[in-house]
């Protein structure tokens, strides 16, 4: 435990560090904000290395080294105090932020490091690398790992690049390489710090938006409204907790609890969490508290703080954009036209197209959802502008030409900024499908991008919507009542309106259509889960606003009916708040085992329980190979331990999981003749045949150990005339290729 806690310690001074060396920038984008946006120094200061590192990684310009990353902090550092100095009024050093906002550093830093250790103690308690999509995403960090240059290479399909959205994958490797621990470790830690970035960044934007409608002196409510809101966003589940009070459905057959016998006397029934994720048939909705309890390193999670960090920026665009004073023009020329934008509006603009480029090689569907919430701010900005909002539809085609050239704008900051993901990147959705098309429209298959399949008519049944979003929507429609009352309106009302409008789009919007992809009856699942994912985080903010804001208020009123009305509300948050504030404790206890057993942060021990000579194989390789030369291992299905070496290695092998890389590459006719090739390397007597699939994939090595034998007739005699033997403990046995 001793060494957990150093490696821990390690890990959060990195991020400290790359946080602190960001400070006048954010300064800078949260000018606005009580803490001047310290809470999103790290994930700020983390983006700006890693994406660096990645443009520079990709023009061939620097290697991804220690070096490189050190030399580019030190770059961004060396700006930073220039500017301060040069424009000491709009930029402050890091030692004036740390002098006059020492006290919201502490608060945030000491939430921060909370969060982080605790996490980072619950995952020592089943730290596997391994089940569901953990082999992936392990898998991405590795081969990252080894790359000099950009793109990555797929460790399951050599010698293919990898398609997927792996600038998450990037940042963890990135800061695996500054925190001088192994991969084993900080994938790990990866999740405790995605949960405190999580944390930290949801309490400062609540804050915020609290502190908008409270005066300062209010410290401590100020606090605990952040506190609320972040514990919400962090670590709230769903009503599906409601079923803990009934008799237990079949997992795949959930049916409404009135038709269900009330049980309360067996609490909790048996209660299996991840049914809060998998309630409507068919589909998935996850949210960040089942994110870090399963700990799937995926682009949404990893995502988690940027969207924070873009929705803070949001914010603060919108607290200062009646302050805005667009004198300068910058024109570009675009299609032989001029797109004319203020120079006040360009950074702004630039710097949001940034951030959604970040979030679109992260997580491709976040990019395109909050560039809709820019639009959104944009069209609000433009709408304050007007001087007659009397006349709708004067107003809507004046906010629309004044919008128009922004969106251009803004848009081609996002590609621009993209180019180093996107050049190499092929999307692998192929259409978008209509709910429930009419038949005329079937019997035409596809018109444009919109797919008219028939028999998918999936529709989500409305008790099951409230089941999994009612907590939510109380709240968002007693604050919109609440606000009917009061007169005066701030930019947090504004901005909760927003995110409200939007996430209700979300959630909409799988009703409607979904993205084609390979899966048959699960058509619109990826569509949901990635939509409704953000959904549920804007959703959380709208709520613990709406706590705050609505207790404040009726605080403040004197009348009988306030005060009883205040009671009723107070009464019915704790009621709902703690029944989704339970789900933390059945997750966590479940998947943990209610901590019986501590195996400390290093996450590929498992294997050598499970495959003791393959574990010590695989070190080895870790220790000895350099580069990427390509292995020969097992190939075999999804969600197993086949592609093990690949995996823990990041070395690339012929194939790995077969569905994952037809899902990526968008056809089963890629990856389906590598798996009878695999086979025949490893049965055929035929040293000729052999040797020429050997050299088709530029094998280097041939991996032999307990899958190998599982699943293949293994004829060495084969290999011992094309290689000789470089390693071997047990039955396990590595050669290597003299082709």
């Amino acid at each position: 435990m001793t060494i957990d806690f150093i490696i821990t310690l390690q890990w959060w001074v990195t991020i400290f560090l790359v946080g602190i060396i960001t400070l006048p920038l954010t300064g800078v984008l949260f000018n606005h904000f009580i803490d001047k946006g310290y809470a999103f120094s790290k994930s700020l200061g983390i983006l700006l290395v890693s994406y660096l590192m990645l443009l520079f990684g990709t023009l061939h310009i620097l290697p991804f080294s220690f070096a490189s990353l050190f030399l580019i902090a030190a770059l961004i550092l060396t700006g930073e105090i220039f500017l301060s100095q040069k424009y000491p009024k709009k930029i402050i050093s890091i030692p004036r932020i740390l002098k006059t906002q020492w006290r919201w550093i502490v608060v945030e830093e000491i939430l921060f490091i909370v969060i982080l250790f605790i996490w980072a103690f619950i995952r020592s308690y089943s730290p596997e690398i391994n089940g569901l999509e953990k082999f992936m995403d392990y898998g991405f960090v590795n081969s990252i790992l080894r790359s000099d240059f950009f793109p990555p290479k797929d460790m399951w399909l050599t010698p293919f690049s990898i398609n997927y959205y792996y600038f998450g994958h990037f940042i963890t490797a990135v800061l695996t390489k500054l925190s001088l621990l192994k991969s084993e470790y900080t994938y790990n830690l990866m999740i405790a710090t995605l949960a405190g970035l999580t944390f930290v960044g949801s309490f400062s934007l609540a804050a915020n938006l609290y502190n908008q409608f409270i005066q300062k002196k209010y410290l401590f409510k100020i606090i605990v409204a952040g506190i609320l809101t972040a514990c919400i966003v962090t670590f709230s589940g769903n009503l599906h907790t409601l079923y803990t009070f009934f008799k237990p459905y079949e997992n795949d057959h959930p049916i409404p609890m009135w038709s269900l016998a009330f049980s309360p006397s067996s609490f909790p029934n048996s209660y299996w969490y991840p049914n809060a994720t998998r309630f409507i048939h068919n589909t998935i909705h996850e949210f960040p508290m089942y994110s870090w309890t399963v700990s799937d390193l995926h682009g949404h999670v990893t995502d988690i703080p940027f969207v924070l960090l873009t929705l803070a920026y949001i914010f603060s665009l919108l607290i200062s954009s009646k302050k805005q004073n667009p004198t300068k023009k910058l024109s570009i020329s675009l299609f032989k036209k001029k797109i004319t934008v203020h120079f006040s509006q360009s950074i702004p603009l630039i710097t949001l197209g940034f951030f959604l480029a970040c979030m679109y090689m992260t997580n491709a569907w976040d990019g395109l959802i909050y560039f809709l919430l820019a639009i959104m701010l944009l069209a609000y900005q433009q709408y304050e502008s007007l001087t007659n909002k009397k006349i709708l539809l004067s107003s809507i085609i004046s906010v629309s030409a004044k919008v128009f050239p922004l969106i251009i704008f803004l848009a081609g900051c996002f590609v621009i900024f993209s180019l180093p993901f996107s050049l190499f990147f092929k999307p692998f959705v192929s259409g978008i499908g209509i709910l429930c098309a009419p038949n005329f429209l079937v019997t035409k298959g596809q018109i444009g991008p919109f797919l008219f399949e028939t028999d998918h008519c999936q529709k989500s049944p409305l008790w099951q919507l409230f089941v999994l979003y009612g907590f939510f929507y109380f709240f968002a429609i007693s604050l919109m009542v609440t606000l009917k009352k009061i007169t005066k309106r701030y930019a947090s009302d504004i901005f909760i309106f927003m995110i409200f409008a939007l996430s209700t789009i979300l959630i909409i919007i799988p009703e409607f259509m979904y993205a084609k992809d390979i899966y048959p009856a699960h058509y619109r699942a990826n569509t949901m889960f990635k939509l409704v994912f953000q959904a549920f985080i804007m959703l959380s903010l709208v709520s613990g606003y709406s706590i705050s804001r609505i207790m404040h208020f009726l605080k403040t009123q004197t009348s009988k009916s306030a005060k009883i009305a205040y009671m009723l509300f107070f009464t019915t948050t704790l009621l709902l708040l703690s029944l989704v504030f339970v789900y933390p404790y059945y997750a966590v206890s479940s998947y943990y085992g209610n901590f019986n057993n501590h195996q400390g942060l290093n996450g590929v021990r498992y294997l050598s329980d499970r495959y003791p000579d393959d574990a010590k194989a695989i070190a080895w390789m870790k220790e000895h190979i350099s580069g990427q030369p390509v292995i020969l291992e097992a190939q075999g299905d999804s969600y197993t331990d086949y592609a093990r070496v690949s995996t823990n290695t990041g070395l690339p092998t012929i194939l790995g999981w077969t569905v994952h890389e037809w899902l990526w590459r968008g056809t089963y006719d890629v990856p389906a003749p590598r798996i009878e090739e695999i086979k025949q390397m490893y049965e055929s007597k035929d040293i000729k045949k052999t040797l020429v699939l050997l050299k088709k994939y530029k094998v280097q090595y041939v991996f032999i150990g307990n899958l190998e034998h599982e699943k293949y007739t293994v004829n060495e005699a084969v290999f011992k005339t094309l290689g000789k033997v470089v390693y071997q403990s047990g039955a396990t046995i590595i050669y290597r290729m003299s082709i």
